[in-house]
């Protein structure tokens, strides 16, 4: 392959700007930044209008997307799977408001492709033999700034009192730690997604970061988590438990690592889940085959440190690519464990319903392989409705501090406040 002949971050700002033109679209995006294990492939793939598309219906989604993907030996796929999508695993449901309104799971097969390389090298699959000229030739557009209003969908208080009733349940034993999460949210906003996604890059560049638009919904993603990977036969999963703030200089910051670090309550948290994943995984693959690569791996980013740890295995051959991806879903470090009762119990402590939120961005290769993410840290915006919103959470032990787990969703919530705000 060639080496990719322009400045790398010069051409994702001007694809962006390109990205107009589509009412699909989506574009992974790894800021240049230090993967868990450095398990990095990519840098950035854009991918732009639809050949085919794929949209779940509610019913027998998994089934439909597993023939989708094994009957696909030429094209990417690109989309999402909705939180939701748990709903046709288990007997659950969602039954609280939504008002971004994606589909449970959307994949197209884009007509323009560009896949940017770590190492440089790429290649491109689009009708257009200028596309790279073209992309880079687009100016920006002067999109005037409207201020967005960021509201608490629960406030402090009853946050305080919810987290006091699912530490009763974990003292009854119907849960050992419980992914708690709120919303922050606008109405009647009239944002431009393009820039507000431009400037969530800037305050915050992460491993797996997403702009991705069907048609009137938007979700600008700045996540810090893999969800699951397979690379050949091996598949990989990152679940993050433990957040620290970054400190106001090097001193400080190295502090705040230790602290981290030497966390207990953070590493039973991270190991909870990592005995989860390691679970979930056994269900796709060869038995003996499951590894931790890492544990309580502790990576910088640039408003906060996180304590990730690594998971792989062997997929067995019987389990298809989908099939690998439901065992896990939704992931662990976004439900806590045991997963049911904790869904249900998430059900029944917020009040808003997740969907694409806790669910995941990524692709499908023509050779099966898949690479997810986490969708935290993200901002979703309906473009018809004027609605906004993101959701931030922390995972809720006996141990845990109400206040002090409230900061850390503050914390989690600076990036896109001061993307919508500035």
């Amino acid at each position: 392959m060639l080496h990719f002949p322009h400045d790398i971050e010069t051409f994702k700002l001007k694809a962006i700007e390109w990205l107009r033109s589509f009412d699909v679209c989506c574009m992974i995006d790894n800021n240049h930044s230090i993967n868990a294990i450095g398990l990095s492939d990519v840098e950035c793939i854009i991918a732009a209008g639809i050949k085919e598309e794929f949209k779940g219906t509610g019913h027998r989604d998994w089934e439909e997307l597993d023939k989708e993907v094994n009957n696909n030996k030429e094209d990417y796929l690109f989309g999402y799977l909705c939180y939701d999508l748990k709903n046709q695993i288990e007997k659950l449901s969602s039954n609280h408001p939504d008002h971004i309104n994606f589909d449970e799971l959307y994949f197209f097969k884009p007509l323009h492709l560009i896949l940017i390389h770590s190492d440089g090298s790429y290649l491109i699959h689009s009708p257009n033999h200028n596309l790279i000229d073209e992309i880079l030739s687009t100016e920006p557009t002067h999109f005037p700034y409207h201020p967005v209003q960021i509201n608490p969908r629960v406030s402090r208080e009853k946050y305080i009192e919810n987290v006091k009733a699912i530490q009763q349940h974990i003292i009854e034993g119907d849960v050992y730690e419980l992914n708690y999460c709120v919303e922050f949210f606008d109405e009647h906003v009239i944002t431009d997604p393009y820039h507000v996604y431009q400037k969530l890059k800037h305050f915050s560049p992460t491993p797996f970061g997403a702009f991705l638009r069907v048609k009137d919904s938007f979700v600008l993603c700045a996540s810090p988590e893999r969800f699951i990977k397979k690379r050949g036969e091996t598949l990989y999963s990152q679940p993050i438990k433990g957040t620290v703030k970054r400190g106001v200089n090097s001193q400080e910051d190295e502090q705040l690592v230790q602290q981290l670090l030497q966390s207990e309550k953070e590493r039973a948290e991270n190991l909870m889940i990592v005995d989860l994943v390691r679970n979930d995984l056994a269900r796709s693959s060869n038995t003996g085959s499951i590894n931790v690569e890492e544990l309580y791996g502790i990576y910088s980013f640039s408003q906060v440190h996180q304590m990730i740890s690594t998971v792989s295995s062997q997929i067995n051959k019987s389990t298809s690519a989908v099939e690998a991806i439901k065992n896990a879903f939704p992931m662990g470090s976004m439900t806590g464990a045991p997963k049911v009762m904790a869904m249900e119990l998430i059900e029944k402590y917020e009040n808003t319903k997740r969907g694409l939120y806790s669910g995941a961005i990524g692709y499908f290769t023509p050779n099966n392989d898949f690479d997810f993410n986490v969708v935290i840290r993200s901002i979703q915006y309906n473009e018809t409705n004027q609605f906004i919103s993101f959701e931030v959470g922390s995972a809720i032990t006996y141990d845990s501090d109400a206040e002090l787990e409230y900061e850390e969703c503050l914390l989690k919530a600076q990036a896109m406040m001061k993307a919508l705000s500035s």
